[in-house]
């Protein structure tokens, strides 16, 4: 069964006093694509998590964040920029120079400026941390690929109904195709008898060309091509690797098949059939980005 490249997967856990979070989000993409946001001390951990990643997804844009929060378990960073500290001083005693502004400038103002001081949070290291973060990372990778196995289905769902449109749609056409070269040859030949009248040359050579020409808009090949491209779809559907490209390609024959049959059948009602599949196949394309 086919897969969608949309899904999401999310687990928490609570962590001593704060909690633990693991968020999984995919979208669609040509390749895979694997964008791994962890806190530094467990940065360690990203080739495993992509590795695990592709073992069960082969296409898609795949997020995956891990926040900590609160809790005993962090460490706090207090960071002091000096040079910044420096210029704001010189351009304070600038200030107060110029302005003739009383007043001193001490270490209470010039902590409170702004990214003079900073303070940075991060976990500790912790190895317990690190095998909560992977149970809760496989946890929702599972998740993460239990729904876009549902997406899958519905999808699956929707373009084999739409395929079957068409499929009714052909059988239309099918059943027109044998009345069409008559028709033709029957048309053309008005036409000369009234542009020619009585003094046809040579009839037997005239109605020659006309059945050629007739049997030049016969598109019985392209109907058959048409089933068994529909045919190839359906199964397809049914595959449990990756088949997006597959359905891609098909849909490109589709295409070229139908657009086919109505440049050369030059029917009205025909054409009505076409309009109506080529509406169809573009539903089913958009559906196909879909698909992993």
């Amino acid at each position: 069964m086919i897969r969608s490249m949309t899904g999401f997967g999310r687990r928490q856990a609570p962590w001593q006093d704060g909690s633990l979070t693991v968020e999984m989000r995919s979208v669609n993409h040509r390749f895979l694509e694997i964008a791994c946001r962890l806190p530094r001390p467990l940065s360690h951990l990203e080739d495993s998590f992509k590795k695990a990643i592709q073992q069960r997804c082969t296409r898609g844009r795949i997020d995956i964040t891990v926040t900590v929060q609160g809790g005993k378990g962090r460490t706090g960073s207090v960071n002091l920029d000096q040079p910044l500290a420096k210029q704001y001083h010189q351009a304070l005693r600038t200030l107060k120079k110029s302005l003739k502004l009383s007043g001193s400038i001490d270490l209470a103002l010039m902590a409170g400026l702004r990214d003079v001081v900073s303070v940075s949070d991060q976990p500790a290291e912790d190895p317990k941390l690190a095998k909560m973060v992977q149970r809760l990372t496989t946890q929702a990778l599972t998740d993460l690929d239990a729904m876009r196995t549902r997406e899958g289905e519905a999808l699956a769902e929707d373009m084999r109904s739409r395929v079957q449109t068409i499929r009714e749609h052909k059988t239309c056409i099918a059943a027109r195709t044998p009345r069409l070269a008559q028709e033709a040859f029957d048309r053309m030949k008005i036409r000369v008898e009234k542009l020619l009248g009585s003094e046809i040359p040579d009839p037997p050579r005239l109605y020659q060309e006309l059945a050629v020409y007739a049997d030049r808009g016969d598109i019985t090949e392209e109907i058959v091509r048409l089933d068994s491209h529909m045919i190839q779809f359906d199964e397809t559907l049914n595959r449990a690797e990756s088949v997006g490209k597959t359905l891609d390609f098909l849909l490109q024959e589709f295409g070229r098949e139908v657009n086919t049959i109505g440049s050369k059948a030059n029917d009205a009602e025909i054409a009505g059939h076409v309009v109506q599949m080529k509406a169809e196949l573009e539903r089913i394309r958009e559906q196909v980005q879909n698909v992993e």
